[in-house]
């Protein structure tokens, strides 16, 4: 899994990144799905973050959130990430013969 932070508008910090680092490990049980993880905090009047999440299987999901501050914006937003993995989980399930999921034939 690929994992790129970008941030606009400002300088991300080192206790920032790390911050967002220890999220992303909440989503370790579907990295053998996710091929690209792609991070945007931008700065204007409040913070926003956004994620582009490309799937082994061709799919890409694009989630943003905004917030005054900068770490609840990724706590909202990794909230939202693992909701969608879940669902994304449970569509790839249905879509395969007798309803089991193995990412390693994708």
């Amino acid at each position: 899994m690929n994992t790129e932070i970008k941030a606009v508008h400002f300088s991300l910090n080192e206790q920032t990144k790390e911050y967002l680092e220890k999220k992303i490990t909440r989503i370790h049980n579907a990295e053998n799905m996710i091929v690209d993880l792609l991070f945007t905090l931008t700065k204007d009047k409040d913070f926003s973050a956004e994620v582009t999440v490309n799937f082994r299987w061709g799919h890409s999901i694009h989630l943003k959130e905004q917030d005054f501050e900068l770490n609840p914006a990724i706590d909202k937003l990794m909230d939202k990430l693992d909701a969608k993995i879940a669902k994304e989980k449970e569509k790839v399930k249905e879509k395969r013969p007798g309803g089991k999921l193995n990412v390693k034939e994708l």
